[in-house]
């Protein structure tokens, strides 16, 4: 008898043992499920300092935890650091900080960061000056895409400063105005710059060296070289174009020297898997995952039901309620979350992922023979839509109700495998500067030389239009073929003065100018100003007033350059000092002598000077200059200057 009571008191406590543990076994997985965000949160706390969400491997891997920590020891005081989406992390006013130093109970600086930036900083018992200073300049002072890494190393660089209340009033006075809607500068090279910068690149490295070119050559043919002579010396300008190229490719090479974008973080494999593993270790005990990351959706009554449901369904289904956006693995495709779930499983399921916080539903069959069609329109809610997180419950309860009665395929598999995934790597290394838009930019760059060339071509040639133009206005204007005598009595009287004027510093003249000069204003006084009052005589005649003009012009010509002060434009002498003979004498010494005349009258010849009053033939009118009594006439026979002030002074007896 002692024997038998003996076994069943060993096979009871053995019975106890294995209800136990099995109870212990389902128990544990919902308990750790059950924990609330900011309990699960401090637990992870209570291990190491600084979390690091698995969720943004692309922005911010969980490898980069060190370099966090790193950073909070610069501050001397306890810091605890969390590293959460920015749907996770609530965000000012949240309350998560406190719910987490509640749950774990230590004192410290506590700091919660997001791909948006510093999402909350509070301090509890310990004293921190300036922390909330430092969050205010922090955000002002960088820009939208600083990394949370960037960020929060900013933040500490500025609260250890001790200058963290000036920044922040300094950022306020620069970024913060109502109508200041600027910002700072960008800190990375995107994908987009770079584009824009090997477009610009192309466009320089062709535009600049070919405009050059082409503007070079057509300033050296307005030189009028013999032919071919551009050609033969104008060789370097080629190669130094091609020099020209080369340099500003090199520089651009230099500005634009990014290889890659963002902090230089880099995932690792395992950064990029942790998600998957964490949520298929937690499939692998419960049917039912809920991010415990993230604020829940899901009371526990509502667990508790769904965990029924699951239970009871007659083919396996496994629901996974967790954030989703382009920063995680999978790239915010819930198909290829799926997918990755059920090839760490080795598990055929029918997986529903909803996502948060957006309350999306997704359904993917994966070897079940569940005709997933059925089950479209339980996924949603015909109320508040496809987005709306306080109804997820009762739409994911009504979702396995479904399932438990919706038909069955034979035809059901697998779906079409998900479009592959960004790889993380590549998206941070920036294509090469020579590559891309740099070749249309060559071309347009050569295009804008090409149009820059035609437009220097054709403003140059306005330009001398105008320039021509005004030289005849001001020639007409100094030298009218059909001076009237008002006109030749003021300018008369105008040139002797600047004459005289000149004349007046005579150390500076040379003994020929100086003599030159004096004999033109001499017997440009004989010819007007006979009573030597320094006044134009009323009788002096248009011939006598034109001479004199002449001969003060080409004075103060001998006075600036007295060689050119020889002889005077025999067509019009008004024009003033003459630059040559007009043409050549015939071969032979046969036909008339040329006669010297100004250069505008070399290149086209000018009407003849005719002057006001009777000629010789006492005919009154405008009339060529030679038929008017003077010493003015003999100029039409190309007499020089020194011969003309001698026959004036020959003229009124003067030796």
């Amino acid at each position: 008898m002692e024997v038998v009571r003996r076994a069943g008191i060993v096979l009871v406590l053995g019975w106890l043992a294995v209800l136990f543990t099995a109870g212990a076994v389902q128990a544990a997985p919902a308990g750790a499920d059950a924990l609330s965000q900011p309990a699960y949160l401090a637990e992870q706390l209570r291990h190491d300092p600084v979390y690091v969400s698995d969720q943004m491997p692309r922005v911010v891997p969980r490898s980069t935890a060190p370099a966090f920590a790193a950073e909070a020891k610069q501050l001397r005081v306890p810091t605890y650091v969390v590293v959460l989406p920015f749907t996770s992390s609530g965000g000012s006013g949240s309350g998560l900080l406190a719910a987490i130093h509640d749950h774990l109970g230590r004192k410290g600086l506590y700091v919660a960061v997001s791909e948006s930036g510093l999402s909350e900083v509070q301090s509890y018992g310990v004293s921190v000056p300036g922390a909330a200073d430092a969050k205010t300049a922090t955000l002002y002072e960088l820009p939208y895409d600083a990394t949370p890494r960037e960020v929060f190393r900013h933040f500490v660089d500025l609260l250890a400063s001790g200058q963290a209340h000036q920044r922040a009033e300094a950022a306020r006075a620069a970024y913060g105005g109502a109508d200041n809607s600027h910002e700072p500068p960008a800190l990375h090279t995107t994908q987009t710059d770079r584009e824009n910068q090997s477009f610009l690149t192309g466009t320089l490295v062709a535009g600049v060296p070919l405009g050059a070119l082409l503007i070079t050559y057509h300033a050296l043919g307005r030189r009028r070289p013999r032919p071919g002579s551009i050609l033969r010396r104008g060789w370097p300008l080629p190669v130094g174009a091609l020099v020209l190229a080369g340099l500003l490719a090199l520089a651009a090479s230099q500005v634009f020297a990014d290889t890659s974008t963002g902090d230089g973080s880099v995932p690792t494999a395992a950064d990029l898997r942790a998600r998957i593993d964490r949520v298929s270790a937690g499939l692998r005990h419960d049917p039912l995952y809920v991010d415990p990351e993230s604020p829940s959706p899901l009371d526990a009554a509502e667990r508790a039901e769904l965990r029924g449901r699951l239970t009871a369904l007659p083919v396996p289904v496994l629901v996974v309620a967790l954030p989703s956006s382009m920063d995680d693995e999978s790239g915010g495709d819930q198909d290829r979350l799926a997918a990755a779930l059920h090839d760490r499983l080795h598990r055929d399921a029918l997986f529903v992922t909803a996502e948060l916080p957006s309350g999306y539903v997704s359904v993917t069959n994966y070897g079940t023979h569940v005709d997933t069609s059925a089950l479209y329109d339980a996924s949603r809610d015909p109320a508040a839509g496809d987005r709306d997180l306080s109804t997820l419950g009762p739409r994911l309860d009504k979702l396995l109700a479904s399932v438990a009665k919706a038909p069955k395929t034979k035809t059901a598999g697998e779906p079409l495998p998900p479009s592959p995934v960004a790889d993380p790597v590549a998206q941070r290394k920036l294509p090469g500067l020579f590559t891309g838009d740099f070749h249309p930019g060559l071309f347009i760059g050569a295009l804008a030389a090409l149009l820059l060339f035609g437009l220097v071509v054709a403003v140059g040639a306005l330009l001398r239009a105008l320039g021509r133009r005004g030289a005849r206005a001001a020639a007409a204007a100094a030298a009218p073929v059909e001076p009237r005598q008002a006109w030749l009595r003021r300018t008369a009287r105008e040139e002797l003065a600047a004459l005289t004027v000149e004349l007046e510093p005579a150390t500076a003249l040379s003994e020929a100018a100086h003599r030159r000069a004096w004999e033109c204003l001499d017997a440009a006084a004989l010819l007007i100003d006979g009573d030597s009052d320094g006044l134009i005589d009323d009788d002096a005649t248009p011939a006598s007033l034109a001479c004199a003009i002449v001969l003060a012009r080409v004075g103060r010509t001998a006075a600036r350059e007295p060689s050119a002060a020889t002889h005077v434009c025999h067509r019009n002498p008004l024009h003033g000092a003459a630059t040559g003979p007009a043409g050549k004498r015939p071969a032979g010494g046969r036909g008339p002598v040329p006669r010297p005349v100004c250069a505008a009258c070399r290149e086209t010849p000018g009407e003849m000077l005719r002057l006001p009053g009777p000629d010789a033939s006492g005919r009154r009118g405008h009339s060529p200059y030679p038929g008017h009594p003077g010493p003015l006439a003999t100029l039409a026979k190309g007499t020089g200057i020194d011969q003309l002030t001698r026959e004036v002074r020959e003229s009124f007896g003067v030796n």
